[in-house]
Parts: C-alpha cells; sequence; structure tokens
C-alpha cells in the first residue's frame, strides 16, 4: 500500500512539474511576442544627413 501511494505522488510530482514547465514556456513566448522589434534610425533622416554632407561638399569644392 506505501509502495502504491509512493508512486501516485511521484507521478503527480511530474506531472505538476511538467505542467509547471509549460506554463513557464507559454509565458515566456507572450513576452516575447509583446516585445516590439528594435528599429534602426529613419530612413528619412540618413537621407537627409546625406544631402546635407553632398551640400557641403559642393560649397566646398566651388569656394576652392
Amino acid at each position: 500500500m506505501a509502495d502504491a501511494k509512493k508512486k501516485m505522488a511521484a507521478a503527480l510530482a511530474a506531472v505538476n512539474a511538467y505542467m509547471m514547465q509549460e506554463e513557464e514556456a507559454a509565458y515566456q513566448a507572450q513576452l516575447a511576442a509583446a516585445k516590439p522589434a528594435q528599429t534602426g534610425p529613419s530612413l528619412w533622416a540618413i537621407a537627409g544627413r546625406q544631402d546635407i554632407m553632398n551640400f557641403r561638399r559642393l560649397i566646398q569644392m566651388k569656394a576652392f
């Protein structure tokens, strides 16, 4: 009788551990999905800076 109770307790502990592990995995997946993707600088900002640099280069070439 005691052996059957030990087996039942071990089985229940294993099932409980598995369910906790699955719950933690689902929570981690939910957190990963909730984070927005990191983005770089705006392409419009990069293009604007490039135009400014080109214009300055043209001014320098004209001045010298």
